[in-house]
């Protein structure tokens, strides 16, 4: 069995976090994750307090288990967000798209575990001087809003940088990802595309058939323009966006009215055409739906026999 820090700061089985995905992290997931091992994270995104505060009742209602609330800092919701949170004994939350710097002490006094989502190593320096528990570094392979330098440079940087435990995330999909990344230095990893393809997993059965469709080539970028890169599975929508960037005909405003709710629109009506359809670049080697307990089942499984070849292939090679 691998077991990191990562496990006794959580309290978890297994060292794998279900990225916090909005329209698509609800209790049902959620519950099904920690219930199999890992930390099932619930995604805040830009929903309401009350509609937050009903999936943290069900995943209470259904589960002991520990579970977090994602909170993306650009919520209009934030501040009350994070008092909820506070008043419900939420044990983890993870946050992204800034600094919960003003949040930790608050968080903290709680009880509450910290872990932001960071793209940079100045920013998990920082974050890990204002009290973070870890830092979830995610590279730009990773589905949604992302950042500009890729995971495989980019954890050892952290790694190296920081002395809380660094959490991998972007280009996770199986156990081979989960070897990599220990041997990187993290301490786990947070997987969001992976889980998306669950059968616990709620988001409208045409999103889920469109990742295990999809190849090594099948993601796009757009909203770099904007300061807001999003990596999606391509699309009428993303061919739309781009056509849109790159004529320069509409304004940033425009711009960005085009792109709102089109990732609820894929996520719960199943458009796949016309809505957002975030993704990772693991999404080509995702190729089947399956429950959540066997797929962490599968990636520790996957994971220590790559761990056991690696430490094999290191004694052969030993001059005798």
């Amino acid at each position: 069995m691998i077991h990191t820090v990562l496990c006794d700061l959580l309290g978890i089985r297994h060292p794998v976090i279900q990225g916090g995905m909005a329209w698509i992290s609800d209790a049902r997931l959620v519950v099904a994750v920690s219930e199999a091992g890992g930390l099932g994270v619930i995604g805040g995104g830009n929903a309401p307090p009350s509609w937050i505060a009903s999936q943290i009742d069900a995943v209470q209602a259904q589960t002991e288990k520990v579970f977090g609330v994602n909170i993306p800092l650009f919520s209009p919701y934030v501040a009350e967000v994070m008092q909820l949170c506070i008043d419900k004994a939420v044990p983890v939350v993870t946050s992204g798209a800034g600094s919960p710097g003003s949040y930790i002490d608050a968080l903290h006094e709680a009880g509450i575990i910290i872990l932001p989502v960071v793209s940079s190593v100045a920013l998990a320096r920082r974050l890990e001087r204002q009290g973070a528990d870890g830092v979830i570094v995610e590279g730009q392979e990773s589905g949604g809003h992302i950042g500009d330098i890729s995971t495989m440079p980019l954890i050892p940087q952290v790694v190296d940088a920081v002395d809380v435990p660094v959490i991998a995330a972007g280009g996770v999909a199986d156990g081979r990802g989960l070897a990599a990344a220990l041997a990187l230095g993290a301490a786990g990893v947070q997987m969001g595309t992976r889980f998306i393809c669950t059968t616990e997993c709620t988001v409208h059965p045409n999103y889920k058939e469109k990742i295990v469709q999809a190849h090594d080539r099948s993601t796009v970028v757009t909203g770099q323009s904007l300061g807001h890169p999003i990596r999606t599975i391509k699309n009428k929508m993303s061919r739309q966006m781009a056509q849109l960037e790159r004529d320069a005909v509409v304004t940033e405003e425009e711009l960005i009215a085009f792109g709102t709710g089109k990732l609820r629109l894929a996520a719960e009506a199943g458009d796949i055409d016309n809505g957002s359809v975030m993704s990772g670049q693991v999404s080509g080697l995702i190729d089947d739906i399956v429950p959540c307990q066997v797929l962490l089942e599968r990636i520790i499984s996957a994971a220590e026999q790559q761990i056991e070849a690696l430490s094999r292939l290191r004694t052969s090679c030993i001059p005798t």
